[in-house]
């Protein structure tokens, strides 16, 4: 099928835009490449260190350097449901390695946080950038020259960014990701937010709001809904990352335990010795990333990808911005209705078609870069139209995913799509840049012009509305929640109340520099304005009662005040002390000093080349204190 001319002009307009940035990238995977596995050149002291606690069978494997040694870098813990099953991944990955002929080492952990613990908490402020400390603890684990390819274990929010951007740095190395899978379904979605809405409104009470929690977050996996951790699983498989239908595959199953070994035998394949050597940084290349843009929106993935994506694309030097999500938007039909986009789970899902499925209907329509290079081998992305299975002697096996929706209410065609655009828009005007999901909202709420409420923190709205002051028409601005001002936290405790005052036939919207989580839902919110307030924002300048427009048809966010009055006005002032202490958030001092904006990924590592900006680039860095607060408010 021919590519679709805005795919190819787009992913043309990256290619120019990210020449030199990617050519340097590119050049330091070669030099590291003709190195060679970089174990050979340890001293014997350096060797003798990397593996003395090795079984005596791997150990001679492992001084011999005749073999692959893999890497395993895992978020295991038992806290957090979708990673507590990668406490048994290690030793299946480590047998099946033998079995290869290689051997694998547990190279390193990472932190895991989960946003579901964290919302509406001080911890949610540490979160986006626990993006980049796993991967800083990426790169810690790999850089002891002992391995010639990566098993990721990662599936939530910030967690497989932070390894896939940290595995990038080792451009050179060979590495598979490695999910964990969903949980099994619990309540629907729809009473989950049933319930969470008569709570705001006061009808149940805390132990109904916990029993209905409960039902739906009820064992090990992934939460169903699709939000950030099911898109990253989709943009793995898509990115050709996983292994062909890894994603969305239930933990402590037969299949689930037999795709994590043949990632390991495949890792082997694939190594730096391997027949089919095959590096993570020239899988990551401009066509997968578009790939990833267009799978995120023909899913209705999570907002959160408007950040990772492009941080994940610059740690591979790879510029991209908000116009290209914008015009890809135009032309990639909505396949999917899952929640909070749909009333279905992931697991519903999967069992219509997943990602074969919709892999396969955007290739017949020219929106994939079909030729792309996956750990998969030979085939392209065409791979990814299979699924697994075990035959009847149980061993793994692939076989054609489904050309027919199971379930046309879940899974629809590219030729009658549920929407003829991905549902995600770019808006702009003289309150910055920002973006929308609209693909959970309904045409007549899209378009909203009201008085403006401003407020500083997501607390001061809920308080608000419980004194009844919100039973109007009205934008709630809610400033001050960049990276630089407090971490960016998601503010996904005011959908509920948000939703209430929607369904009690107010317009009403909300417009913030910070974040609305990947489960973003059925009330219009322009969020990660950029600039944000802290680095110089115009959204610093609106007042209440001021008439604000978010117009998610046209893709316009503007004051509609006066030129001159504009002008004339000075920011709000932050109050930020609350931000700065507790929680650990004075180790965190750095990273908000040094983060850019949203429309660059939020990053605090140096990616790309000085200068090389997107549309909406912010001003130089607001440094907070030192390394890290120390008693001082910045």
């Amino acid at each position: 099928m021919t590519l679709h001319p805005v795919l190819s002009a787009v992913t043309h307009r990256i290619r120019g835009r990210s020449a030199n940035t990617r050519g340097a990238y590119l050049a330091r995977l070669e030099r590291a490449r003709v190195k060679g596995p970089n174990r050979q050149a340890l001293g014997c002291t350096n060797l003798a260190h990397g593996f003395a606690a090795a079984p005596a069978g791997d150990k001679i494997m492992l001084r011999e350097i005749r073999r692959p040694n893999l890497a395993i870098v895992s978020s295991y813990n038992d806290m957090l449901s979708a990673h507590q099953p990668f406490e048994r991944f290690p030793e299946i990955i480590k047998q099946a390695a033998r079995e290869a002929g290689a051997t694998a080492q547990f190279a390193g952990g990472v932190p895991a946080m989960c946003d579901g613990v964290t919302q509406g908490e001080p911890g949610m402020e540490l979160s986006l950038f626990s993006r980049d400390v796993i991967a800083l603890s990426t790169a810690v684990a790999l850089s002891h020259n002992m391995f010639d390819a990566a098993l990721c274990l990662g599936i939530c929010d910030k967690i497989v960014p932070g390894l896939l951007i940290g595995a990038l740095q080792f451009s050179h190395l060979p590495a598979i990701f490695v999910p964990g899978g969903p949980m099994p379904s619990g309540i629907s979605n729809d009473e989950k937010a049933r319930v969470r809405q008569r709570y705001a409104k006061g009808e149940v009470g805390r132990d109904a709001l916990l029993e209905s929690e409960e039902k739906s977050y009820h064992g090990p996996g992934t939460c169903t809904f699709y939000g950030t951790a099911n898109s990253n699983q989709m943009l793995m498989e898509v990115m050709g990352l996983h292994l062909p239908g890894a994603a969305f595959v239930n933990p402590n199953t037969p299949l689930r335990d037999a795709l994590t070994a043949a990632a390991a035998r495949r890792a082997v394949e694939i190594g730096a010795d391997g027949a089919e050597y095959t590096p993570i940084g020239q899988v990551v290349d401009e066509r997968a990333i578009v790939n990833a843009i267009v799978g995120l929106l023909a899913t209705g993935g999570s907002t959160n990808h408007t950040i990772h994506l492009v941080a994940i694309a610059r740690a591979a030097g790879i510029l991209i911005n908000w116009d290209d999500f914008r015009d890809l938007s135009e032309v990639v039909p909505l396949l999917a209705r899952v929640y909070p986009n749909g009333k279905a789970d992931v697991n519903q899902f999967q069992a219509a078609g997943g990602m074969g499925y919709v892999i396969g209907e955007l290739l017949d329509a020219g929106l994939l870069h079909g030729d792309t290079l996956t750990v998969a081998g030979a085939g392209g992305l065409a791979r990814y139209r299979q699924q697994p299975y075990l035959d009847d002697s149980g061993r793994l096996a692939w076989r054609d995913a489904p050309q027919v929706s199971a379930d046309p209410g879940v899974l629809a065609t590219a030729s009658a799509p549920f929407s003829a655009d991905g549902g995600l828009k770019l808006l702009t005007g003289n309150l910055g840049r920002a973006v929308i999901k609209t693909s959970a909202i309904q045409p007549e709420h899209r378009v909203v012009q009201a008085p403006a409420r401003v407020f500083d923190t997501q607390e001061a709205v809920m308080a608000a509305f419980d004194r009844g002051e919100l039973q109007r028409d009205f934008v709630a601005v809610v400033r001050f929640q960049g990276p630089r001002a407090n971490g960016m936290p998601e503010l996904h405790k005011l959908t509920p109340i948000l939703g209430v005052l929607q369904d009690q036939g107010f317009h009403v919207a909300l417009v913030t520099d910070g974040r609305m989580s990947g489960a973003s839902g059925k009330v219009p919110a322009a969020i990660h304005v950029t600039p944000e307030c802290l680095a110089g924002g115009p959204l610093a300048l609106v007042r209440d009662g001021d008439t604000l427009l978010l117009d998610g048809e046209r893709g316009l966010l503007e004051a509609r005040v006066g030129a001159a009055e504009w002008q004339a006005r000075q920011p709000a002032v932050a109050d930020l002390g609350e931000s700065r202490h507790g929680m650990g958030r004075e180790l965190f001092a750095a990273f908000r000093a040094n983060a850019l904006g949203a429309e660059q990924g939020a990053i605090t590592f140096d990616a790309a080349e000085p200068g090389a900006s997107a549309p909406g680039a912010q001003v130089a860095p607001v440094h907070d204190h030192f390394a890290f607060d120390q008693g001082a408010t910045a």
